[in-house]
């Protein structure tokens, strides 16, 4: 059997305190900083401990590989991770949670809320949130009359390929938090953000709703995989 020795028929199983000093993963953060890890040993170092399976080592290469890589696996579900064997409830607390800071960290901004006055800062406000999602989630950013961030919040979440939008949820708390204006944002999971006709029919039906109680609608932003489209920069609104 593969992996097993052919005097004994044991498993040969390498935990990390038998590694030597250099390829410890945390002694490799300490001596050459976070940057020199691998995707591996970085998620080993969150998972902090293995299982009667294997090293942490092993759990990040099998979790790496059984969700399809880091991507895929960011999106996993606590509860999904908690099903798989050697990793249970705070293991999968971890990993969703240094997910979440690096969600965080993407779209932080510093203590004041950013002025969005041109596509790109639209994008760069939502883009390390929403490029990887493998559904389509439609928010909206809402703005005070400097063109200050208020809120941004989503209203719906579709399948892979649509949204189910309706004008009450997109103007409800703009209404309530007395939004002078708002930008559209939604995401296609594939990776192009190349808009649909249905975008820009959606577009046009939430301006006219837009013009009815007294809020604009600035631009409908569509975010691909580090990509974007202005639907008002390519002249579609």
């Amino acid at each position: 059997m593969k992996g097993e020795s052919k005097e004994t028929g044991t498993a040969y199983k390498i935990t990390i305190p038998s590694l030597p000093e250099s390829a410890r993963p945390r002694e490799k953060l300490r001596r050459d900083g976070p940057g020199s890890l691998t995707e591996t040993e970085l998620l080993a170092i969150i998972l902090a401990t293995g299982s009667t399976e294997g090293s942490a080592l092993d759990l990040a290469h099998y979790l790496l590989g059984s969700f399809g890589g880091l991507r895929e696996l960011s999106n996993v579900t606590p509860e999904e991770l908690n099903m798989v064997k050697g990793v249970g409830p705070a293991k999968s607390a971890q990993v969703a949670a240094a997910f979440e800071l690096g969600r965080r960290l993407a779209g932080a901004t510093g203590g004041t809320q950013p002025a969005v006055n041109t596509p790109e800062e639209a994008a760069r406000l939502v883009m390390g949130r929403m490029r990887h999602l493998d559904r389509e989630e439609f928010r909206v950013i809402l703005l005070n009359t400097k063109n200050r961030v208020i809120h941004t919040e989503t209203v719906a979440v579709g399948t892979l390929n649509s949204t189910g939008v309706q004008p009450r949820e997109v103007f409800k708390n703009a209404i309530r938090r007395s939004a002078a204006a708002v930008i559209l944002v939604h995401n296609h999971p594939s990776g192009d953000p190349a808009p649909t006709r249905e975008d820009v029919a959606l577009t046009q039906r939430l301006i006219q709703a837009g013009e009815l109680v007294g809020i604009e609608i600035l631009d409908h932003i569509v975010i691909g995989d580090n990509r974007y489209v202005s639907l008002k920069a390519e002249r579609l609104i």
